[in-house]
């Protein structure tokens, strides 16, 4: 009886690291967006760029309420950067398929209007 028991707690150990290992191995990376991100030219395109404007700040909050909401969205989706100034939108970061990026630029312009919007969202390779 004590040989099962420890037969099954070691397999049950031995599946949890596997599990653990497969996590590590497809955990997402946006390390290189976010860093090219941060070295653009463009204020507005990093979230440092955000302006504290009272009515920015509920632009951004609402499309950031809206993506946040819609559960079919990725990790990716839901993590990218959405910055308002002066009523201008800027959406940036890494999203998995064309389909998110339009589900995105939709929201952004149901909230801020289609000519406020500047989409420079990407698409992850391997999607």
């Amino acid at each position: 009886m004590k040989m099962i028991v420890a037969n099954s707690l070691l397999l049950v150990a031995l599946g949890s690291a596997q599990a653990m290992a497969q996590d590590k191995m497809t955990a997402p990376d946006n390390t290189g967006a976010n860093a090219m991100s941060a070295n653009s030219s463009m204020s507005s395109s990093v979230a440092d760029g955000q302006s504290n404007l009272s009515s920015d700040l509920k632009i951004t909050q609402r499309i950031r309420k809206s993506v946040m909401a819609d559960k079919s969205l990725s990790t990716y989706a839901h993590n990218v950067k959405i910055v308002s100034v002066n009523g201008a939108v800027t959406l940036n970061g890494v999203v998995k398929s064309a389909h998110e990026k339009s589900v995105i630029q939709a929201k952004a312009r149901a909230v801020a209007g289609k000519a406020n919007v500047t989409n420079d969202l990407t698409i992850a390779p391997n999607s």
